[in-house]
């Protein structure tokens, strides 16, 4: 069974800047894509950043030149620096990863994990 826990959300002013983190656990051996989704009150969840395997990296254009994504992919970790932060910004960030090889085989999910909430706001 595959758990994806969020880190590093709260309150921060507008300008500001905040860092995500995601670990997976369980008997895995690897991930083919990791990401970062959210959602804000009242809206569809939304992607903001992915990155596979190979480090191949996709943003939405909200996204985009503000936020970086990284993953270890020895330590099934994934992280969001998120910069200049802005109102429309606040949502609750989930972690999903997509293509699991664990020790019973390979499993598409996608995964995903409880979000962590971000607050952006003076």
């Amino acid at each position: 069974q595959v758990q994806l826990v969020e880190s590093g959300g709260g309150l921060v002013q507008p300008g500001g800047s905040l860092r995500l983190s995601c670990a997976a656990s369980g008997s895995i051996k690897t991930i083919n894509a990791m990401g970062w989704y959210r959602q804000a009150t009242g809206k569809e969840r939304d992607l903001v950043a992915t990155i596979t395997s190979s480090g191949n990296t996709k943003y939405s254009d909200s996204a985009k030149g503000r936020f970086t994504i990284s993953r270890d992919s020895f330590k099934n970790t994934v992280s969001l620096q998120m910069n200049s932060l802005k109102p429309e910004d606040t949502a609750v960030y989930y972690c999903n990863a997509v293509g699991v090889r664990d020790f019973s085989g390979f499993h598409s999910g996608p995964y995903w994990g409880k979000g962590t909430l971000v607050t952006v706001s003076s």
